[in-house]
């Protein structure tokens, strides 16, 4: 956890009243399930951020918590769906051989529409666009052709939650205002800086994960492939942290599972619980110190 007391000024009355706190989740495919555990731990405080940024599954949890849902009932949405592997399954055979079509012309085994697969899955209290949100959000994707990230915080909010959880290789590049889009991650793997402005306290939440292993024993391909990523996105995230840190930088324990763990939603859950308490600990340590 990294823990930074710098707060700006509270000049407006809102700020003279307390904290004010933004949220950034980031990607890490099924370990992000463990963002459930802060979005709980901030519900429990009695704290609604006033501004939410997302990458990937990060984009998906943010979004519920955007939409007004409580952290009890996205974590209850989730053991019901993706976390029950009989719901997962039937969910994803009744969209037959269209997840296999490829929006932007073709077929290319191995890349499933993810849109279709977000219909299908997200909570219905997700609206169809960001002006229906409760709560400012801020998508993080990458332009593919572009080469470089591009943050969407208006307009067809499923279809931003779609590019942004794009993962190469597994999903199709998402079409936004004509631009091919993929993975947030890929280029920012948690989109904190993007809040630095807009409140006193930004949390960060890092699921992106890290290879684990004995160290003597060589990864499979896949593993390897996955794990290559993990390596360069770690690297990026250690250079923003060295550059502008959060207020809050947080790491739930999501290391040993993979990115389509999401049938071990409650082993995801039950590992990351700790990242609740480390949360609470490091807001009751800034209001001390802005209280001292």
């Amino acid at each position: 956890m990294n823990v930074k007391l710098a707060l700006p000024d509270m000049e407006t009355e809102e700020r003279r009243s307390g904290l004010t706190f933004a949220l950034a989740l980031g990607g890490g495919g099924a370990r992000g399930i463990s963002h459930i555990q802060i979005i709980e731990a901030l519900d429990e405080l009695g704290i609604r951020p006033v501004a939410i940024a997302g990458s990937s599954i990060g984009a998906i949890m943010g979004a519920g918590m955007a939409s007004g849902m409580a952290g009890r009932d996205i974590r209850e949405f989730t053991l019901k769906t993706v976390g029950n592997r009989g719901v997962l399954l039937n969910r994803l055979w009744s969209l037959g051989p269209a997840t296999m079509r490829d929006k932007l012309g073709g077929f290319r085994f191995g890349h499933f529409n993810l849109e279709l697969i977000l219909d299908a899955f997200l909570p219905p209290d997700v609206p169809e666009d960001f002006d229906d949100l409760e709560i400012p959000m801020k998508i993080s994707t990458t332009d593919y052709y572009g080469q470089g990230e591009v943050v969407l915080e208006q307009g067809e909010l499923r279809q931003a939650i779609a590019a942004s959880a794009a993962i190469p290789g597994l999903f199709m590049p998402v079409r936004v205002n004509g631009r091919v889009m993929i993975d947030g991650g890929v280029f920012n793997p948690v989109p904190y800086e993007h809040l630095m402005e807009l409140a006193d306290v930004v949390i960060g939440v890092d699921v992106v994960g890290a290879p684990e292993g004995d160290g003597t024993h060589p990864p499979s391909r896949i593993d390897s492939l996955f794990g290559a990523s993990q390596l360069t996105m770690q690297a990026s995230i250690a250079l923003k942290l060295r550059l502008n840190p959060p207020q809050i930088f947080l790491r739930p324990s999501v290391n040993r599972f993979r990115v389509l763990d999401f049938p071990k939603a409650r082993e995801i859950l039950e590992e990351s619980e700790g990242a609740k308490e480390e949360l609470k600990r490091a807001i009751d340590a800034l209001h001390k110190a802005v209280d001292a």
